[in-house]
């Protein structure tokens, strides 16, 4: 059975978030709800009826927040177990074990977040430094492989800047994980073409999950890497996303909004030569496939 209802759905996005005290940032704080649900509400009308919410332990997780968005707009909110990166991680994943990190996201999974109701749907945003796998994260990796095998639940990743994906892969396949349960967050900012099919052919799902952050990397590359997937056959293991995380990125302050993957992208996309069909398999089926049977 899926997790997902039918249409479209955004593979890693951020309902509410806090990363503003480490950032010393309040722009990284959304805590904008009416603005959120009206956005949220744009997008159920294009079709979306299923978000990734992917905010971990640690990242400002908020799950009344997030549950009374998905009430005020119909949309179904996956909501999300495990533990970030460094710096943003809690003071016990220092000091519990990797078996009582593992029991923790298990007990979030099959009892209920934070001691409530909501169960957890996916282990993850678990992460990598740029460049550098920390002691603490990989920790919370060998966690989350333990979590996962018990409970058979999807994990979705973070690459800084998009390196360290290929060592993650690795560290998966070395553990017995099934690739074709990991999301590997943020390769469109790789900037590698070849790292991302290396991912697909071993069965990994990779995430084009930053559309619209043109200052890191332009989407007209995303395009003409989509299209490339698709001239070789490699788009059913790709996802969208938009992963907006600030303030400043929404529409009431003047940022692209969730509705730019639709207004903007998709169209570019087309214009680049890729088909309604490949379209409809990254945005619909390809999650469908992910999530269900879990």
């Amino acid at each position: 059975m899926t997790l997902l209802k039918d249409g479209i759905t955004l593979i890693h996005e951020h309902t509410t978030i806090d990363l503003s005290k480490v950032k010393n940032n309040p722009d990284c704080f959304l805590d904008c709800f009416d603005e959120t649900v009206q956005e949220y509400k744009e997008l159920y009308d294009l079709g979306v009826r299923n978000i990734v919410d992917v905010t971990a332990n640690g990242m400002g997780r908020n799950v009344e927040y997030v549950n009374n968005v998905a009430a005020a707009t119909g949309i179904n909110i996956l909501q999300a177990t495990g533990f970030y990166k460094e710096p943003f991680l809690p003071d016990f994943v220092y000091t519990m074990s990797i078996e009582e990190l593992a029991d923790f996201m298990v007990s979030e999974i099959e009892s209920g977040i934070d001691g409530g109701t909501t169960r957890a749907a996916l282990i993850g945003e678990i992460g990598t430094s740029k460049d550098v796998f920390e002691p603490m994260e990989r920790k919370v990796f060998e966690a989350s492989v333990i979590a996962a095998k018990r409970t058979n639940t999807v994990i979705s990743t973070h690459t800084s800047l998009g390196t360290l994906a290929l060592e993650q892969a690795s560290f998966f396949v070395e553990n017995g994980i099934d690739p074709s349960r990991v999301i590997i967050g943020h390769q469109d900012l790789s900037g590698n073409l070849d790292q991302i099919k290396s991912l697909i052919d071993q069965g990994f799902n990779v995430a084009f999950d930053t559309i619209g952050k043109n200052n890191y990397f332009p989407d007209a590359t995303r395009a003409d890497f989509l299209f490339e997937l698709q001239e070789l056959g490699k788009l059913d293991f790709i996802t969208l996303s938009l992963d907006i995380t600030r303030k400043s990125n929404f529409k009431y302050q003047g940022g692209i909004g969730y509705t730019y993957l639709f207004t903007d992208f998709l169209p570019m996309l087309q214009k680049r030569g890729i088909t309604e069909a490949s379209i409809h398999k990254m945005l619909v089926e390809n999650p469908q496939r992910i999530f269900g049977g879990q």
